[in-house]
């Protein structure tokens, strides 16, 4: 069993800013790792007006660089009353389309950061068991809209509202779509003081694509102000290296070896560190996990 390795856009993102780079050095960039699949957070540096066509040159760069587009992931708020819901399921479809024409078979799009940014006026109990009600058809009927152009989706476990591995699995259960899943981030469990090996046992079985990444922790009350971020529970995180932070990243390998995942496992780095340096780094990393367990192509 082997792994399609794919770095994420949004790895480089300071790079891309600190350097004056465009969404094509960064593809360039990409390319030169070795790895096979690119996963895009954007299509283009700026807006024209024609995402559709910015999407397809996009594809074509990412050909010539001989990568294959793994996913693209866009935001999205679905926690709104129904004239905004409205809205807010036609632009996801327009982002389906996106997807298609970039040739990703998979989008990953977010779901809700909870009533206090979404629905805040909304009346009754503000549960979440209420927030499913409203949010679960739309995200069928993006679900549906996107079977009929070969794209799957999935939400990511992030944005702490829909987060917690117990909150994920009851989403995508409620939901019961075949065409709707999980991008499974394997590091963003800690962001709600999950075990994240745990949380993996929990949450492989949804996955149709998968996020690597790593952590510092701190008590909140020790957060130096540079940096890191607050999270729900009593400690603040950094994006680290792979392999430098206090994730058990061997463990949850092992979990997608024991789970038979043979999907995408793509890199995100948020660290402070110089971006190049640490995606290589923590590139070079994964690559030297992978192939202790046989589970590198």
């Amino acid at each position: 069993m082997s792994i399609d390795l794919s770095i994420s856009t949004y790895s480089l993102l300071k790079w891309r800013l600190a350097n004056k780079k465009t969404m094509q050095d960064t593809v360039d960039w990409i390319a030169k790792t070795g790895v096979k699949k690119i996963e895009l957070t954007g299509v283009a540096d700026t807006a024209t007006g024609n995402t559709l066509k910015q999407a397809a040159l996009m594809r074509k760069h990412c050909t010539k660089r001989k990568l294959k587009v793994a996913s693209y992931c866009t935001g999205a708020e679905l926690l709104l009353s129904p004239a905004k819901l409205k809205e807010a399921v036609a632009t996801l479809k327009e982002q389906v389309q996106v997807a298609a024409t970039l040739g990703a078979p998979s989008m990953r799009h977010d779901v809700t950061g909870g009533f206090e940014r979404g629905y805040a006026r909304f009346k009754g109990a503000k549960t979440f068991t209420q927030a499913l009600k409203i949010v679960v058809p739309a995200i069928r009927e993006v679900a549906d809209y996107a079977q009929t152009l070969g794209v799957k989706t999935s939400l990511e476990n992030h944005g702490f509202f829909m987060q917690a591995p117990g909150r994920v699995t009851q989403l995508i259960d409620t939901v019961n779509h075949p065409n709707f899943g999980l991008t499974m981030d394997m590091g963003n469990f800690l962001c709600v003081d999950a075990d994240p090996v745990d949380a993996v046992k929990q949450c492989v079985k949804y996955a149709q694509m998968v996020h690597i990444k790593d952590f510092h922790q701190k008590l909140k009350k020790q957060m130096p102000p540079i940096g890191w971020f607050a999270t729900p529970t009593r400690y603040a995180l950094r994006g680290s290296i792979l392999g430098h932070g206090i994730i058990d990243l061997p463990a949850q390998l092992k979990l997608l070896k024991r789970a038979k995942y043979s999907g995408v496992l793509s890199l995100e780095y948020e660290g402070i560190e110089e971006p190049a340096f640490g995606v290589q780094t923590g590139l070079d990393y994964l690559r030297g996990e992978l192939e202790k367990l046989g589970m590198l192509a």
